[in-house]
């Protein structure tokens, strides 16, 4: 049986989403491969909710190609892509049965990714050094580092754009996937799958194909929204029919009201101002707590507008070329959910959380259950027996369901509605 497990946030699942699903069977000539997705749950690795809760999000995939979806937890879904690589891939590599991952890229060179992944940058002196130094002239995390990668690569010989790649998100992931897969899997079990991007790029804020990005679909739907027939007509083409009724349905059956970001934001600012310890929380380094403590005291009206849906106005406001905006959104998430730093000690989810499977996904499961090497559970009360002895589990959990309360507020239910939720069942 070929499992092929994808890493992904489906926020919210579109085109190009169900293009990897059939790109990835069509690579292992199996149409009948079940496709397993490890999903981010209530928030994204940039830091913000997700557009709809994981059980949508979930039903999306499920009806678009997937078998069995499963959870990421909270701590390596919203985290800088290093951390949201590894706990990925190792939560893959812990169900037993995964035998191919498959991930975009945004280069034909998939030999120059493979070769960068191979030189464990990372764990190398000299990397480190040149990091800290570009650091250190004031550039942000992400940017030096792609400097670092870039000289040490050239130290060594190894040629061909490399610039192209350290400057796409994609394909900055995939180098993270595949460092991952070279320290979790070291006798080269699982098969790699790299399938070229196709469509609009990444960040791209309007839809210019049918194959429009994440981004620019959240966009229409934040502007469209409450208007359930405005967002219809924004989205024609650009999701799967299924997949946008899914939504729209969820929306309108009052499964879900698509989330108030600015409303959140403001929260996000009150709680930067009544937090004593913020430099406690993970994330919040190098000063980060001074400077939104000052941007929260010098907010006036218009800086975190109700006509501005997609953040717009904020985000150029506090993004600086110090502090980026995901790293901001990712530590204010964290402050809001309640991460310290500690918990970035825990290196690999410590549980599977089965979101939704269908008939051929069952039979996976039942497989999976014998095979796991960590706990596989269904619900959130399945947890709680196994809390006991196992800090890291615990921790885990308590942050997931601290996420999911703060989730489903923004959609508008109430905060303890996680523990009601089971597996979506597809058939």
């Amino acid at each position: 049986m070929r499992v092929i497990g994808i890493i992904a946030e489906f926020n919210p699942f579109h085109n190009g989403h169900e293009y990897l699903i059939k790109k990835a069977r069509e690579a292992v000539n199996d149409p009948r491969a079940i496709v397993m997705p490890v999903m981010s749950g209530f928030f994204t690795q940039r830091g913000l909710p997700a557009i709809c809760p994981p059980s949508v999000r979930a039903r999306q995939a499920l009806l678009c190609g997937a078998d069995v979806v499963i959870e990421l937890p909270f701590s390596f879904s919203c985290a800088p892509s290093s951390r949201f690589a590894e706990g990925a891939v190792s939560e893959l590599i812990s169900t037993g049965v995964v035998t191919d991952i498959a991930f975009g890229v945004d280069t034909d060179d998939t030999d120059l990714l493979m070769t960068l992944a191979s030189q464990d940058f990372e764990s190398d002196e000299a990397f480190n050094t040149l990091l800290n130094g570009y650091i250190s002239r004031g550039l942000n995390y992400p940017k030096a580092r792609a400097n670092a990668i870039r000289d040490l690569a050239a130290s060594r010989n190894i040629t061909g754009r490399i610039d192209q790649i350290l400057s796409s998100p994609n394909s900055i992931l995939a180098l993270d996937y595949l460092t991952a897969l070279k320290k979790f899997d070291k006798k080269n079990r699982i098969n790699i799958i790299m399938i070229r991007r196709k469509g609009d790029g990444y960040k791209d804020q309007e839809a210019k194909s049918k194959m429009a990005s994440a981004t620019s679909i959240r966009s229409l739907i934040t502007s469209a929204a409450p208007s359930a027939s405005r967002i219809a007509s924004c989205l024609n083409g650009l999701m799967p029919d299924i997949s946008l009724g899914v939504m729209l349905s969820s929306n309108s059956g009052g499964v879900f009201s698509f989330p108030d970001y600015a409303g959140y934001i403001r929260d996000c600012m009150n709680k930067v101002l009544s937090t004593p310890d913020l430099e406690s929380i993970s994330y919040m380094t190098d000063d980060l707590p001074g400077y939104l403590r000052n941007f929260a005291r010098d907010i006036r009206p218009g800086t975190i507008p109700d006509k501005d849906p997609d953040l717009k106005v904020f985000e150029d406001g506090i993004s600086t070329k110090r502090y980026t905006l995901t790293r901001i959104e990712r530590a204010l998430a964290c402050l809001m959910a309640g991460q310290d730093r500690s918990v970035l000690e825990i290196k690999h989810p410590p549980y599977i959380r089965v979101l939704g499977f269908n008939s051929e996904g069952k039979y996976c499961l039942k497989i999976m259950g014998k095979c796991a090497k960590i706990p596989v559970i269904n619900r959130p009360s399945d947890c709680l027996e196994l809390q006991s002895g196992n800090e890291a589990l615990k921790n885990i959990f308590e942050l997931d369901m601290r996420a999911a309360s703060l989730g489903w507020k923004l959609y508008g239910r109430d905060t303890a509605t996680e523990w009601e939720q089971v597996p979506v069942i597809v058939k």
